[in-house]
């Protein structure tokens, strides 16, 4: 796996977004970043580096076989980089395709859907869990409630 991009500039406090083997730019980088450092911040943690790195679909299935032993299609992994206690660092991969599909499936716009993982990612390194009914009902209550916080 070529994780170039992960071969970072390792500024404290930052959000980074990178692509993989696509071309895709989130639009309004400072707003994006500033929202997620308010959820940490609300969520009782520190910002200390989160490196989005936007792919294809079967860029990310090659992570999730290597690295999960999953042999499925997802539209985000979350690799949590953390060393210190509340302060948040990770490497969030997003497939572009997924985002498209997803949003095609449910109807609803893809900047929508791209924010909703992008933060969903932000929330597994907050500690959220979405495997039991019980958590994935809480992740999707904190996913609306810090989408409803989105000022652009």
């Amino acid at each position: 796996m070529r994780l170039s991009c992960i071969l970072r500039y390792r500024n404290a406090h930052t959000c980074l977004f990178f692509e993989e083997d696509i071309k895709f730019k989130p639009k309004n980088k400072t707003a994006l970043r500033q929202w997620i450092n308010e959820t940490i911040v609300n969520e009782g943690a520190s910002l200390s580096e989160i490196n989005y790195i936007f792919c294809s679909d079967v860029y990310l299935i090659g992570l999730n076989q290597q690295y999960l032993d999953h042999d499925t299609y997802t539209d985000i992994i979350t690799f949590d980089n953390s060393e210190i206690e509340k302060s948040i660092a990770g490497d969030i991969f997003i497939s572009v395709d997924r985002i498209r599909e997803n949003a095609l499936t449910f109807g609803i716009d893809a900047t929508h859907e791209l924010q909703r993982v992008m933060i969903h990612g932000v929330l597994h390194l907050l500690g959220y869990k979405d495997k039991s009914k019980k958590d994935k009902a809480l992740m999707t209550q904190k996913e609306d409630f810090y989408l409803d916080k989105v000022k652009f």
